[in-house]
């Protein structure tokens, strides 16, 4: 529905888009993130070769920034240079947003996704290959018209396979302008929501084996304001996992290495190291 609503893709000028990251850079801001309905397309609209891996380093030169991440990446168009600029590029993080959405081909076909199961994996394969401690994230959508029981089984096998650190899952919603609206096996509401139950279930498991795994690790962590546990800094690893430590608020700000000592589901805690 995005066309729709939004228009056709355009792109900002290049050369605004740094200036921006330099007035913020001289601000004292130490990270910017990209944002864009597709990031992986960005170049359309604009005159000039600029495309994203190109306008990423334009980015990771620009001195004061120690931290870039970019949001939202759509698997049809992750190239091999962009994973390269992920392995290559120092300030940039080591994390990914990549919506699968299902991981039935009939229903990312259904969907217009425009790659199949196979592609995306093989894209996760190619990413960790060259990214071995990339953080993933994903979305999900359960209960798509004409999905299947085999359809929902195929999506809950990719998340065990590729073992995101983390899922934004929702169930189908009927939106008007959406081709979705006139397709028939629409799902009743309860089906869907066993559905959905199912997957953060899993994706609980899931997350939490992966934070535990980081204990004893030491991260870099940007320090960015007061941890809603009392007395706590927060703030978050490369991999961008909240990590709360002990720590002067005059700190808030910093980069600082932490030793992860306990995990949870949605946080770490850390130790300061000396």
């Amino acid at each position: 529905v995005v066309p729709h609503l939004r228009g056709r893709e355009r792109s900002r000028r290049p050369e605004d888009i740094i200036q921006e990251v330099r007035e913020l850079a001289a601000q004292g801001y130490k990270e910017v993130t990209l944002l864009g309905q597709n990031v992986n397309s960005y170049g359309k609209g604009h005159e000039g070769n600029i495309d994203f891996p190109a306008l990423l380093r334009l980015v990771n030169d620009v001195p004061g920034i120690e931290r870039v991440r970019f949001v939202t990446s759509h698997p049809r168009d992750l190239s091999e240079e962009l994973i390269a600029a992920l392995r290559d590029l120092p300030k940039v993080c080591e994390s990914l947003h990549l919506p699968v959405q299902s991981g039935s081909d009939s229903i990312l076909a259904s969907m217009n996704r425009g790659y199949n199961r196979k592609d995306y994996l093989g894209k996760i394969a190619r990413l960790r290959h060259a990214v071995p401690d990339i953080a993933l994230t994903t979305d999900i959508i359960v209960g798509f018209p004409g999905e299947t029981d085999r359809d929902f089984e195929m999506t809950m096998h990719l998340l065990a396979e590729v073992r995101y650190d983390g899922i934004f899952a929702f169930k189908y919603s009927k939106r008007p302008g959406t081709a979705a609206l006139t397709f028939s096996g629409h799902l009743p509401e309860d089906v869907k929501e066993k559905r959905l139950e199912q997957v953060l279930g899993l994706q609980k498991e899931i997350t939490i084996q992966k934070n535990r795994e980081q204990i004893g690790t030491t991260k870099e962590i940007l320090l960015d304001g007061r941890s809603k546990r009392g007395g706590m800094i927060t703030g978050r690893t490369r991999g961008n996992k909240a990590v709360n430590v002990s720590a002067s608020p005059s700190q808030i700000g910093s980069l600082v290495p932490v030793r992860i000592i306990s995990a949870g589901v949605n946080s770490l805690i850390g130790q300061l190291c000396e």
